[in-house]
């Protein structure tokens, strides 16, 4: 596989999260599909982690300043990117499932695709608990929180199991997979916050 170039470090990557949104919980989110892209990058794409990481990290640039218009999500980051001196193969990974564009073809855009809402609603399942661990979290408890539609309404159910149809995978397999994905760096983290977008 070619090595990609992200044309951004993961600092700078970092320093242009920041700039564009400020909420905790949005940085948080980025920081959290960041590291469960790069655990998937050590099975699938080992040479390419630090690309898959940015790539999650700045999956979501644009949310908090363009949230009331969610059919362009995505679309305001591309230049915010390309200014930041981000590579074309960064710009065309970013836009995940915005009506109008590409759809998931690279395996790790299939996987942003499939796990970035999943992490939300993990992180939102995981909060309720009374160890606030995703440590001790199984894929019987996600199960129950993804058939309750009433329980973090904002994570779309449909985005969620598109993606997993994409990889080829049945939904306990990408539950458990991303469930592990956020159990390998968990305890860096004190606990996981709701996130959206």
């Amino acid at each position: 596989m070619a090595t990609l170039e992200a044309g951004l470090t993961r600092d700078e990557a970092f320093a242009l999260l920041q700039e564009h949104n400020k909420d905790p919980f949005h940085i948080e989110h980025g920081e959290t599909v960041e590291q469960t892209m790069r655990y998937f990058a050590r099975e699938f794409d080992p040479e390419n982690e630090e690309f898959w990481g940015i790539v999650g990290l700045l999956h979501d640039l644009d949310w908090e300043e363009h949230d009331d218009e969610p059919e362009l999500h995505t679309i305001y980051a591309a230049p915010l990117i390309e200014a930041a001196g981000g590579s074309p193969e960064l710009i065309r990974a970013i836009p995940d499932f915005t009506p109008g564009l590409p759809k998931p073809e690279l395996q790790m855009e299939k996987i942003l695709f499939a796990s970035e809402e999943l992490t939300g609603l993990i992180g939102a399942a995981v909060v309720m608990r009374p160890s606030k661990s995703v440590m001790d979290f199984e894929v019987k408890s996600l199960k129950k929180k993804f058939k309750d539609k009433r329980f973090a309404a904002g994570v779309s159910r449909d985005v969620i199991r598109s993606g997993a149809e994409m990889l080829g995978w049945e939904l306990d397999e990408l539950f458990a997979r991303t469930i592990e994905a956020m159990q390998s760096f968990a305890p860096d983290k004190d606990t996981f916050q709701p996130a959206e977008g």
